[in-house]
């Protein structure tokens, strides 16, 4: 198997220094069903509601056999946690190609011209089909490890990126900054690149004035990662991500005033954390067995010859 492919990680363990000190609410039963899990899930933070963690689809009383994670519900993704013997897992974004999955207001996909809109509604029958004929139960984490402290998304692709959470020196919900070692922009953004190689991030994009020097870099989470709207933090460097940024705006700002701006693959930016809270599970509930399944950078790069 190679580096492009998922590959199962089990073992955590080296990560499990980051929960300590972490003050969850109260946890007083041991997980039996995809609904306890659930249940559990939504004590990590509170969050707004209505909210789109829950779970997706399945039966609510399955009993957990064996769990999973994963950033990314693919069909190739579930179908190979299925192989595995996992029957409930706990996914980062959307099964069905939209925000709010099957709740999703009937206006998205009928407004959608033909005949994209019978291609969509016949993919989302046929996932749905298989999911329920495999008794399978998909719960949608996403808004709690979104913001959750210390080890959620932004936590998460700072660790990635070789920081601590000592090493934060302002933050705000969904973003954080780091210090770093004063460097000039391009060897920082080589020093990211670098660390991402593990995500299957192959390289990143590169704007605004490669020789500023910066003393800190910041970074947000996901969709959640626009440097416009963490302005105020003061990063030296920005991190966003490639759902975010618009080549016509973010970027030709950075590029007339210098403000040095990385862009790198949501996928890669949101992996470490549901790595981490695999992690999390792993040792909050010992008695059963969560397996991630690792995807990292979203898209095969193709390089030309």
């Amino acid at each position: 198997m190679n580096r492009r492919e998922f590959v199962l990680t089990s073992s955590m363990a080296s990560l499990s220094a980051v929960f300590m000190g972490l003050n969850y609410r109260e946890w007083g039963r041991g997980l039996v069903t995809a609904s306890d899990l659930q249940d559990y899930l939504r004590t990590l933070y509170p969050v707004s509601e209505p909210s789109v963690d829950r779970i997706v689809i399945g039966d609510p009383g399955t009993k957990i056999r064996k769990a999973g994670t994963c950033w990314m519900p693919y069909f190739r993704t579930i179908r190979k946690a299925h192989e595995l013997g996992i029957n409930v897992m706990v996914v980062h974004e959307p099964t069905f190609y939209a925000h709010w999955d099957l709740d999703e207001p009937k206006g998205l996909f009928y407004r959608t011209p033909s005949p994209a809109r019978e291609k969509y509604l016949e993919a989302v029958e046929r996932k749905k089909k298989w999911i329920n004929d495999n008794k399978m139960v998909i719960i949608r984490c996403h808004d709690v490890l979104d913001i959750v402290k210390g080890f959620g998304i932004p936590f998460a692709l700072g660790q990635a990126l070789g920081f601590t959470n000592d090493d934060i020196i302002r933050s705000k919900d969904y973003y954080n900054v780091y210090r770093i070692k004063p460097d000039i922009a391009w060897n920082v953004a080589m020093k990211v690149a670098n660390s991402l190689t593990a995500l299957n991030q192959p390289g990143i994009a590169f704007y605004g004035d490669r020789g500023r020097m910066v003393s800190s870099i910041g970074l947000g989470t996901g969709c959640i990662c626009d440097p416009v709207q963490y302005q105020e933090l003061e990063p030296g460097l920005s991190i966003a991500v490639d759902d975010t940024i618009r080549t016509w705006t973010q970027t030709v700002y950075s590029e007339d005033t210098g403000d040095p701006l990385v862009v790198i693959n949501h996928g890669t930016a949101e992996e470490s954390g549901t790595r981490l809270l695999n992690a999390h599970l792993s040792e909050k509930f010992p008695e059963l067995e969560f397996l991630h399944l690792d995807q990292g950078c979203t898209y095969r790069w193709i390089a030309g010859n």
